[in-house]
């Protein structure tokens, strides 16, 4: 099989990109998926999604991690996912789309995707850090000196330690200002640090309001990718029009023989 595929990248958390519409792509066969985002044998990526046809919305994304299994919602994926729905004329500047979680409004203009988050009203603070839910479960720590900070030891300790086989992603963040702060991702189903994750800087914003840390109703995320930013609202404990806002970009397409 002659596979046609688009890869993009948002704050450099890549994505192979496939147009599903007529379902061609063997959507169960795991080992597939997990070759082709391997870095050394296939395209390489840190997840797949393919783009289809759904009946209640624009269009449906479906998301792998890189390790083959189906996941639940990506941010930077999503983001990659309106781009990619907009070049192939599936949408305009601004969309409604069906992911894991459910339905997203989205826009873009000038390679910045705006993505709608779910809102967020359960966020467990825990001595030493919080975690809560944008999508995909986060775990968020405060350290010092994060960048040179060893998040794959860390990560990978507390993603099977603390919360088991299902896991939990896991995020190290620093104060860098009022409404700024940075962030490393160790992320499940890649099982390694990327260089930005979506769901983990909206959870990190999150957290970080949430525990006084910052009174900003935007706020700017530093990844090892990028800068992405975060918009929301707090209204009688809830977290509701959770924006993610950043690049979107498409780097290559190509084939390769499955």
């Amino acid at each position: 099989m002659t596979l046609s595929f688009y890869k993009y990248q948002g704050t450099g958390n890549d994505f192979v990109l496939i147009d599903n519409r007529q379902l061609q792509f063997p959507k169960n066969n795991t080992k597939l998926v997990a070759s082709l985002c391997d870095r050394k044998f296939g395209i390489g990526a840190d997840g797949l999604i393919l783009l289809e046809n759904d009946e209640l919305s624009d269009f449906k994304m479906v998301y792998y991690n890189a390790d083959g299994r189906e996941g639940s919602l990506c941010g930077n994926g999503g983001r990659c996912t309106v781009a990619f729905a907009n070049f192939l004329g599936v949408i305009d500047k601004d969309t409604v789309f069906n992911a894991a979680d459910g339905k997203h409004h989205a826009t873009i203009a000038d390679g910045i995707v705006s993505l709608q988050m779910q809102d967020v009203s359960e966020i467990k603070e825990k001595p030493g850090y919080v975690f809560l839910d944008t999508g995909s479960p986060h775990h968020v720590q405060m350290v010092k000196g994060v960048q040179d900070f060893g998040v794959y030891k860390e990560g990978k300790k507390l993603r099977y330690g603390l919360y088991g086989q299902t896991g939990s992603n896991v995020n190290f963040v620093e104060v860098l200002d009022d409404d700024t702060f940075a962030v490393r991702t160790y992320e499940r189903g890649v099982e390694d640090e990327t260089l930005s994750c979506g769901t983990g800087v909206t959870a990190v914003a999150i957290a970080m309001h949430n525990s006084g840390k910052t009174s900003a109703n935007r706020i700017k995320v530093n990844t090892q990718g990028g800068e992405l930013h975060v918009e929301l609202t707090k209204k009688d404990g809830v977290y509701s029009q959770i924006h993610l806002i950043g690049p979107a970009k498409q780097v290559f397409k190509g084939e390769i023989e499955c």
